[in-house]
């Protein structure tokens, strides 16, 4: 067992301890399964369109969904509420804390929770309206009126110096809401169609990213007005990143390593993600010079897909950038050079009628993404197929990943929420592997008696 044999490396000092998580992370998470212990009670009549689990002091306990019938709801994905018993197993049911069936007037487009503090959430509407709830309260404490139907919102969660809530809209505008003043901050101007998703930088907190109805993604510095980088998908590079500290000229009598490319297959890849992880998280600099509206006019009209970018997930590291369109393309972007990095991602089928939700695995080794009535997991760097998770009747609009139990949770047009866990949990393992051998191989002892 990987488990034991990680353990004994572990013990004996041939692997780091965040190694071994990263390893027992990425193993729980490549063999999830649809969950025969844990059921969400769903009480939405409509399609539900987002899923979030809150990210305050790590716990990532209580689960927000909102759905196209104007209903909210919260449930406590640590403690259920009711168990059913069925003939092969005990289901631990979680109904809702609590169900707000008419927070808003058509459907909600997105719901997510404030950053640093699960008594406030922010939901998203095709009513044209953004509103700030109360959670304790249930009551909206703060309410935006925008002038078209809202496709998504986003706030960062690494921000200190500003509150602001980015909104995409069916109008070529995006603005950004202040929730400190209660106003309007500022708009960005620079898409030619309708903005249908948007995504603030995992590295720092004034870059925000947006995609668009027009097939551009643009980056954002908030502080400057205009564009400082638009994603083109004709510019693209091969191989692995180069580090971010200049590497030393090695001697003579040492051989120089090949590029990726080069290498053999039989060899093992250095992916970027490890190669770079000893480094500090990019900052990235606008150009100097003023790239929007100095922009050449061809430049400004680049695009990153055949059609409208209808999701964007930035990596934890923020050094890549995925995003989804309705060419049914996904891709992989370099953000430092805005380079697309050719990852060839296997036959997908996606949505074109609204925003999907994608999800990616703390480590950057897969990605989430949902296909029509199935959801599919890619490794992030090969663009190879690792599962097919197969459960809802209809389409799935959305998925989050839980990283503190390695669980997926999905949401579709069939008002239904799937709880997605590792085929054999931690527990069981170890208490398998006390069945068969009394004493497990790493707990043994050379003494005699």
């Amino acid at each position: 067992m990987w488990t034991w044999k990680a353990l004994k490396q572990r013990e004996d000092g041939l692997l780091r301890p965040s190694a071994f998580r990263r390893g027992v992370v990425s193993s729980r998470a490549s063999s999830l399964q649809l969950s025969n212990a844990k059921e969400f009670i769903s009480l939405h009549r409509g399609a539900i369109n987002s899923l979030e689990i809150d990210s305050t002091e790590g716990e990532g306990r209580y689960l927000l969904s909102a759905a196209s019938d104007g209903t909210v709801a919260v449930f406590d994905t640590h403690r259920p509420t009711s168990s059913s018993t069925s003939s092969c197993a005990s289901i631990a049911q979680h109904h809702p804390l609590f169900h707000l069936p008419r927070a808003h007037k058509f459907a909600i487009s997105r719901a997510l929770w404030y950053p640093v503090d699960t008594g406030l959430f922010i939901t998203a509407s095709f009513d044209h309206y953004v509103k700030l709830w109360d959670t304790n309260s249930t009551q909206v404490v703060l309410d935006y009126k925008l002038p078209a139907k809202v496709y998504g919102i986003a706030m960062s969660s690494i921000a200190t110096s500003h509150s602001l809530i980015a909104t995409a809209t069916a109008d070529v505008q995006v603005r950004l809401c202040d929730l400190a003043s209660g106003a309007f901050a500022h708009t960005l101007s620079g898409h030619r169609d309708g903005v249908m998703s948007l995504e603030w930088s995992s590295s720092t907190e004034f870059v925000l990213i947006t995609g668009g109805c027009d097939g551009a993604i643009r980056f954002w510095d908030i502080r400057r007005p205009g564009t400082f980088l638009l994603l083109d998908q004709s510019l693209s590079q091969l191989g692995t990143r180069p580090p971010l500290l200049p590497t030393p000229t090695p001697s003579n009598n040492e051989s120089t390593s090949l590029p990726a490319s080069s290498k053999s297959s039989s060899s093992t890849p250095i992916l970027p993600a490890q190669k770079r992880r000893s480094h500090k998280k990019i900052q990235l600099k606008p150009p100097t010079q003023s790239s929007h509206p100095g922009m050449a006019s061809s430049q400004n009209r680049a695009t990153a897909h055949y059609g409208a970018v209808n999701g964007l997930r930035a990596t934890a590291d923020g050094f890549y950038l995925l995003s989804s369109g309705s060419d049914s393309r996904l891709r992989l972007w370099d953000i430092e050079s805005g380079r697309n990095t050719l990852v060839n991602y296997e036959a997908m089928s996606i949505q074109t009628s609204k925003p999907i939700q994608l999800a990616v695995t703390p480590d950057s080794s897969l990605v989430f993404v949902p296909c029509l009535a199935s959801l599919k997991a890619y490794d992030l760097w090969s663009g190879t197929t690792i599962n097919t998770y197969r459960g809802h009747y209809e389409s799935v609009n959305c998925c989050f990943f839980n990283a503190q139990d390695q669980e997926l949770y999905t949401g579709s047009n069939d008002r239904q929420i799937l709880v997605w866990s590792p085929s054999i949990p931690a527990a069981t393992q170890i208490e398998e592997a006390d069945s068969k051998g009394g004493i497990t191989s790493i707990d043994q002892d050379n003494w005699s008696d």
